[in-house]
């Protein structure tokens, strides 16, 4: 079904978002990687994906000792201890989509076996089956990382991860953030409010303040017009290819079947679309100033 019309142009899919920004998103079935956003006007389902957040069943702990051998041997230098990029400058796996919605090795294996060359991931010469114990061991550290993006914990201090520039952090946030948030206004005093480095960058990046359930400012709104001409608004508590249920504005929910692609006809309004564009486009170097920035906002 391809009944929903979203309003904006953001080709980041909406498995991104449902990690980093709030588990209110959990509702919309994940997006197959790399499937780019309707544009406005226009009328997309999104498939397939491991929606994260959601708990993976128990891995082998034979298998996960075997895989992070493997890891620490193949790819700790390029990824990092703690996934979140080494010295030889590999990725931060903690915020790839291939890593998070891996569920049994079919995403992540082809990539250890050269499906990136071209990108410039080697092929690591293991086998199939010690492939499929590094994506699980990959799994368990992501299902370990409890707050978006914090790494396992070993009982060791937490690095100061205030390394970024400053003043680039400054240039970018003029550029990129500027047009929907100030530092005068809903940001000032940010460094103050939440003083915990990890946490302040974690908040910038999801977009928001770390509050659970439906939060207005962050949750996608929607108006469903049923046969009827009758028009029904509010906050999107649920929506899959059968049923949308919305909040409405005195507290209470309805609930409405989904007949056909035009029954009723669904527009959602997405006020997080443009943190999920940017977040395709972020570099570590952007988030390590941008965090450096915000940080002087006391």
């Amino acid at each position: 079904m391809s009944a929903v019309t979203w309003k904006g142009t953001s080709r980041l899919s909406i498995l991104t978002l449902i990690l980093l920004i709030t588990p209110a998103f959990a509702f919309i079935q994940a997006p197959a990687l790399a499937t780019p956003q309707s544009p406005q006007g226009t009328t997309g389902r999104r498939q397939g994906g491991f929606v994260p957040g959601q708990k993976r069943a128990p891995e082998d702990p034979a298998i996960l000792a075997r895989g992070k051998t493997l890891f620490e041997i193949n790819c700790r230098s390029c990824h990092g201890a703690d996934l979140r990029g080494g010295d030889m400058g590999g990725p931060n796996l903690l915020r790839s989509p291939v890593a998070l919605t891996d569920q049994h090795g079919e995403l992540i294996v082809p990539i250890i076996q050269g499906a990136r060359q071209s990108m410039g991931m080697p092929a690591i010469n293991i086998s199939q089956a010690d492939s499929e114990a590094v994506a699980a061991y990959v799994r368990s550290v992501i299902e370990s990382i409890g707050v978006q993006g914090r790494p396992p914990s070993d009982g060791q201090k937490d690095p100061d991860i205030l390394i970024g520039n400053a003043s680039r952090g400054k240039v970018y946030f003029d550029s990129k953030c500027a047009g929907c948030h100030s530092t005068e206004k809903d940001l000032k005093g940010i460094a103050t409010r939440i003083p915990d480095q990890k946490r302040l960058q974690t908040t910038w990046v999801e977009g928001g303040r770390e509050m659970g359930g439906l939060v207005p400012e962050r949750t996608p709104t929607a108006e469903v017009t049923l046969p009827s001409g009758e028009t029904v608004s509010g906050l999107v508590v649920h929506l899959d290819d059968f049923l949308i249920t919305v909040k409405l504005p005195d507290g209470s929910e309805r609930s409405m079947a989904r007949v056909s692609d035009s029954n009723p006809r669904i527009v959602v309004h997405d006020p997080m679309e443009k943190h999920r564009e940017l977040l395709s486009q972020y570099t570590d170097s952007d988030i390590h100033d941008v965090t450096a920035y915000l940080a002087t906002l006391k």
